[in-house]
């Protein structure tokens, strides 16, 4: 008799999980940002942009887990890449909520933490991407097509979250900005490789739009 093959109820359970540790760190993040509000620990003139860039770095740091999970479930480069960015939105956002006030030293500071943090997931998808070289693996399509759909959604929603508050933090509330509406982009060119790979069956296009996105985002983070 055959054996049914257990990869598919497994994918879908570590989807799952990867779905529900991303949104619970987002309650995380906007529980926090209501204890600010009401504790009035926050200018009330500024109140309003520092809870938006708050939630947006909430949904960034969630889809960051979710993306990068069915990245590592797939063998996606590009989507693995891709991930990378949502850390780096967050990055941008957290300090435009907690340092924005801080001295211009320590503001660069507290940049170049942040900036480490992004260099972690980035050297772990470039390693993976070099690994890949050798014999490129195309992924699964639709798990990438997906997952950047939702990626889509989530910079979209960023995006326009942040175009109402884009002027009030000043330069760094603008990059935000730009970043989250660059990203949808990215996304798109990530569905775009997908369509490429079912048509090709090869893994180079995914390992090509990889390393252009992590070179991207070593630069940023640089």
């Amino acid at each position: 008799l055959p054996v049914e093959n257990p990869s598919s109820t497994t994918t879908l359970v570590r989807i799952t999980i990867g779905i529900y540790a991303g949104w619970a760190t987002a309650a995380v993040f906007v529980n926090w940002a209501s204890d600010i509000a009401r504790s009035g620990a926050a200018d009330e003139s500024s109140v309003g942009w520092q809870l938006v860039v708050l939630i947006v770095a909430a949904l960034n740091f969630a889809y960051f887990f979710v993306e990068g999970a069915v990245a590592l479930l797939v063998g996606s480069v590009s989507l693995a890449a891709d991930s990378v960015d949502f850390l780096e939105d967050t990055s941008i956002n957290l300090l435009i909520f907690i340092a924005l006030g801080w001295p211009l030293a320590r503001r660069a500071l507290m940049g170049k933490a942040m900036a480490l943090v992004i260099l972690v997931p980035a050297t772990v998808a470039g390693v993976e991407a070099a690994r890949r070289f050798a014999d490129p693996t195309a992924p699964e399509v639709l798990p990438v097509v997906l997952a950047s759909l939702g990626a889509v959604v989530v910079n979209g929603t960023s995006g326009w979250l942040l175009a109402g508050v884009r002027h009030a933090g000043g330069s760094l509330s603008r990059a935000a900005f730009l970043s989250a509406r660059n990203d949808v982009l990215v996304n798109l060119a990530v569905i775009a490789m997908a369509v490429v790979t079912l048509w090709t069956a090869s893994g180079w296009p995914d390992l090509v739009l990889g390393c252009l996105i992590i070179l991207i985002a070593v630069h940023a983070a640089w």
